[in-house]
Order: structure tokens, then C-alpha cells, then sequence
């Protein structure tokens, strides 16, 4: 099998950029150095963000991962918890605040502005039109910057239709910030025809990470046998990336956790294959998969780059004391 005269030949286009987002790296970030500065355990209100092999690696380093603050255990409230990048709603820190806990948030700023965002309409007397997806963490957390009842969740351009506000004039929007920028621009513009006056953010929601891989996708998948989302299937970011590619033109997209997942016999023959990853998923997951078909295939490597990232979010600042190397993070970057 590793003989490259007996394995066929495999194009594979790698989208640029892919991965981890600026949000994503801080988030994983946060928690190795509470680990560093705090000692373990440190606690985590849910998944910090949503890849299982994150998780695990940032278990067998000392996190403990809970669903709400109130299972961390008497002893040790000492430590620190952490909430996750998506954000959680104004009760999370009260809560932590009331039972004497230190926390630190790894809410991705770009979430956060959707919080100041929405938080605007509302202060400006506007009923908040929330396009998501119900039940996602992000949502919830959104949701939850707002007294109940300011805001109405939408998911698709029925949801419009079948929307009819108190005062249709004093109407402002914002997006969950993982959403696909096509689909996601089909429910603007039907809230825009249907409420000509409500307010859009003062900035996009969507965020330049999930734009950007959108975009990469939209490259590279036409012509593709195949197209590979590395990510979870409980990340909103990755699925629409599978969407995206199928919408493009790949042939078939699926999503992979990791590479023994792969169904070598449902996939068939493929002469071009394309990969991205989801925001959340490391690098050395894409690098385990690329060689899973490098096994099998007489692989060339063609990088499809839309645009280079530099965005670089700041830890917490009772963090910034502390010295983080690449080996803290080759768990999920990999040695370079």
C-alpha cells in the first residue's frame, strides 16, 4: 500500500484559512494557563469550545468540564472556572458572583460584540430580532444579555412571515456569528422587505473566521470528488462549511472528527479531494486525516488560500503574567 506505483493518484486542495479562529486560540489559551498560574483543577462551564479532542486534551492536563457552576464541589471554589467562548447570559456571572467563585471568561469578543449590539437596540427602545439557531450555546448566551421577552429568535425566512412585533417600526437585528453568510443573507433581506424600518448592527455579526472559511470553501470545492469538514457535529461553524461545499459543487461533503472515522469504502474512487476545518478544530487532527489518505493515495498537496489571517485576540489579564510556549499548545497545533 505505501508503494506509490499501486496507490492512486489524489489531488488534495487544502483550504486557507481553516481551523482555529482567533476566538477559538484564546479560548483553549485561557484555560492552559489557569492550569499554569492556578494549579489543577480548573473548571470549565461547558465544552470551551465544541471539539471532543480539545476537550479531552484539555482534561488529561487538569480541566474539569461541567454543565452548570453549581457541581464544583466546596473544596475546590477556590479555583478558577471558566466559561466558554460562546458566551453564556448575565445569570452565569451572577451566579459565579453570589457563590464567591473566581471566574474568568473565555467569551470570544466577537460574540461579545453581538452582546453590546443587541444590548444597543434594546437601550434604544428597539425589540431585538435574533437570527440563530435555538438551543445553540451562542444563542442562549445572546439571549440571556436581555431581560425575557426583548428578544425574538428567528432561524429561517419563514420564521419572518410568521413574525408579527408589538411595534413594527422600533425593530433592530443581530446574528448568531457561526451562521452561513448565504443563508443568513436570505433572512436579512426578507426582515428588511417585510420591516423596512428596523435596524441592522453597527457592525456585521457574522464573524471574519466563518466568512473567511465560507469563502475558502467556496473556491475550492467545485470539481471535487469529495470535500472534508474536520469538526463536531454539535459546531455550527463546521456543518455549514459542509453545506457550503455541497452548495459549491463538491460531489459529497462530509464531516469528520477524526481519521478513524473515515468510510474508505463509501467514499469510492476520488481523484480531487478537498479539506477545511471547522473554527474549532485543530491542526493536528487536518494533519491526521491528510495522512490517512496519504496511506492510500499517491497524495499532492495544493493549497487553496483566499486570505491570511493575523487577528490575535488578548487573554485575560490576570493571565498575561504567565509565559505560554508552543509546546503548551502542541496538543492541538502540533510540533512545528
Amino acid at each position: 500500500m505505501n508503494d506509490p506505483m499501486t496507490r492512486p493518484p489524489l489531488t488534495i486542495r487544502l483550504c486557507g484559512p481553516r481551523g482555529f479562529c482567533a476566538g477559538v486560540d484564546r479560548a483553549i489559551q485561557i484555560v492552559v494557563l489557569a492550569l499554569k498560574k492556578y494549579g489543577a483543577p480548573v473548571y470549565v462551564r461547558h465544552e470551551i469550545v465544541h471539539n471532543r479532542y480539545v476537550v479531552e486534551g484539555l482534561e488529561a492536563l487538569g480541566a474539569i468540564f461541567v454543565e452548570e457552576i453549581d457541581e464544583i464541589p466546596a473544596e475546590h471554589r477556590a479555583q478558577p472556572v471558566i466559561f466558554s467562548a460562546h458566551g453564556v447570559p448575565k445569570s452565569v456571572p451572577a451566579d459565579a458572583t453570589a457563590r464567591n467563585l473566581f471566574f474568568l471568561d473565555a467569551t470570544c469578543p466577537l460574540v461579545s460584540k453581538v452582546h453590546k449590539q443587541a444590548m444597543r437596540h434594546e437601550r434604544l427602545g428597539r425589540h431585538v430580532v435574533l437570527i440563530g439557531h435555538k438551543g445553540h450555546p451562542e444563542v442562549i448566551g445572546t439571549m440571556g444579555q436581555l431581560p425575557p421577552g426583548a428578544v425574538t429568535l428567528v432561524e429561517t425566512e419563514a420564521d419572518v412571515d410568521a413574525f408579527e412585533p408589538a411595534d413594527p417600526a422600533a425593530l433592530g437585528f443581530v446574528t448568531q456569528t457561526t451562521l452561513s453568510v448565504d443563508d443568513t443573507a436570505g433572512v436579512i433581506a426578507r426582515l428588511k422587505a417585510k420591516f423596512p424600518e428596523i435596524t441592522a448592527p453597527a457592525a456585521e455579526s457574522i464573524c471574519y473566521a466563518t466568512t473567511n472559511r465560507q469563502e475558502a470553501v467556496k473556491q475550492a470545492a467545485p470539481g471535487c470528488d469529495l470535500f472534508v469538514v474536520v469538526g463536531a457535529p454539535n459546531s455550527s461553524n463546521s456543518k455549514r462549511l459542509v453545506e457550503v461545499a455541497l452548495r459549491a459543487g463538491a460531489k459529497q461533503s462530509i464531516l469528520l472528527q477524526r481519521a478513524h472515522e473515515i468510510d474508505w469504502e463509501a467514499i469510492g474512487d476520488i481523484s480531487l479531494l478537498g479539506i477545511s476545518a471547522g473554527a474549532s478544530a485543530p491542526e493536528v487532527v487536518v494533519n491526521e486525516i491528510i495522512e490517512a489518505f496519504k496511506a492510500r493515495f499517491d497524495a499532492t498537496i495544493e493549497l487553496a488560500e483566499t486570505v491570511r489571517e493575523t487577528e490575535n485576540f488578548l487573554v485575560n489579564r490576570e493571565l498575561r503574567d504567565v509565559d505560554l510556549t508552543a509546546a503548551d499548545m502542541a496538543f492541538v497545533n502540533g510540533v512545528e
